[in-house]
């Protein structure tokens, strides 16, 4: 069996001591760790590896952490930043939360509150990366593929049993033409091609602004059915 994969951090900052530090730590707990002594640097191993998880010190010579996030966060960068900062000030923490920092920690601080916060980061990471997998966007609607519910905005869109499996078979082949007689064999009950077509006439009434003229649910001439996502 193969082992999990371990979370990879990038630790950023001057500190060759609490560099050292921070690695041991780490890996007994489970990280991969990679550390680096600034901005110049944690550049160069963001390009040619993939991180969790950034801890960057706010004050380094050259470019600072709040400068660094400022660039990385504009440039689309998407990985959780955890700073480390020595300044209190509530100006200090609002500017990095503009930024795009996910997380702060004082200087000095226990290595354990350090771990709870990497952990706790990661924890809202993971359940907001699972959610976007759950649910797909078709147009103005929403449709939870786990709960097999569709809604616009906050009005929940009745389904029938047969058109929110369809549906979902259609979500699991999103970009994907299907064609009937895949459909029938996968809604697992026994139906007809003139069936699935009713039912698919049926959703676009409830997908499509025009169902007439399909934009996301669309007929793909003697093939079946293909959707798409937005």
């Amino acid at each position: 069996m193969d082992k999990p994969k371990k979370n990879h951090l990038l630790v950023v900052d001057d500190d060759q001591r609490l560099r050292e530090l921070l690695s041991k730590y780490l890996s007994e707990n489970g990280f991969e760790v990679t550390t680096v002594d600034g901005a110049f640097s944690a550049r160069k191993v963001i390009e040619a590896f993939q991180f969790d998880l950034i801890i960057l010190d706010v004050m380094m010579p050259g470019e600072t952490g709040m400068e660094l996030t400022k660039s990385l966060k504009s440039g689309g960068f998407d990985v959780p930043i955890l700073m480390l900062t020595a300044m209190g000030e509530t100006e200090n923490r609002i500017m990095g939360l503009e930024l795009g920092v996910d997380e702060y920690l004082p200087k000095p601080f226990e290595p354990k509150e350090l771990l709870l916060r990497i952990t706790a980061v990661l924890r809202r990471v993971q359940a907001t990366t699972k959610k976007e997998q759950e649910e797909i966007q078709i147009g103005a609607f929403n449709f939870n593929s786990l709960k097999k519910t569709l809604r616009k905005g906050n009005e929940n869109i009745p389904l029938t049993t047969t058109e929110s499996n369809m549906l979902k078979i259609l979500v699991d082949h999103v970009g994907q033409e299907i064609s009937r007689e895949q459909l029938m064999e996968l809604i697992g009950v026994q139906t007809t091609p003139r069936t699935i077509d009713v039912q698919i006439t049926r959703l676009r009434k409830k997908l499509e602004q025009d169902p007439k003229k399909p934009r996301f649910l669309q007929t793909i001439r003697n093939k079946g059915y293909i959707l798409w996502g937005s």
